[in-house]
């Protein structure tokens, strides 16, 4: 179990681990272009290999024809990328399906496209799990986590490690930078 994720999206490690991958872009007429010499059958051998029955696979958007979901037995969560357009059609192949960023826990915001995540005068205050930038070059710091397969590798995430490498440690919540510079500009500690 992470109980670091927020009480409504626990249920994902209860019984596995949590996996995440973006941009698969199944049977897209452009798939090379982005960087794909395999096959999708290659592609999801190998998302079978590390995703069984009892994990959770979030897809962060641009699935593609999400048919190529069904080979796969595992728990589905989908959170919607600028090619994918219809939720409801995508509520077939997903057990959970999200239209815009989402916030799992204190520190962790999972997006399709990378977000500007420095509000104003603060450091950033969470840690960015994304796709769609096929270039690799929106944001390439601490703070983010491009998991498009040609930037990433063409393998899943797994949520737990990537928790446990302490990368996410080092980002001071926005509940403690709201003090730190209420502090700051006023001189008074809290």
């Amino acid at each position: 179990m992470i109980e670091t994720l927020y009480k409504p999206f626990q249920h994902w490690s209860e019984k596995g681990s949590v996996y995440l991958i973006s941009d698969t872009h199944f049977d897209d007429p452009d798939r090379e272009i982005m960087g794909y010499d395999f096959s999708e059958e290659v592609q999801i051998d190998r998302l079978k290999n590390r995703c069984h029955k009892n994990d959770t696979l979030i897809h962060l958007g641009d699935v593609g024809n999400p048919e190529w979901m069904n080979q796969l037995k595992c728990y589905k969560v989908l959170l919607m990328g600028n090619h994918d357009k219809n939720p409801t059609q995508m509520k077939q192949y997903f057990d959970e399906v999200y239209t815009g960023p989402l916030w799992i826990a204190e520190k962790i915001v999972l997006s399709h496209e990378p977000l500007n995540i420095t509000f104003g005068f603060w450091e950033p205050v969470c840690f960015n799990i994304h796709g769609h930038d096929h270039n690799g070059t929106a944001y390439n710091d601490k703070y983010h986590l491009n998991l498009v397969p040609n930037i990433y590798g063409y393998l899943p995430c797994n949520l737990k490690n990537l928790i446990q490498d302490g990368c996410i440690s080092k980002i001071t919540t926005a509940h403690r930078a709201t003090i730190e510079k209420k502090v700051e500009m006023n001189g008074v500690r809290l």
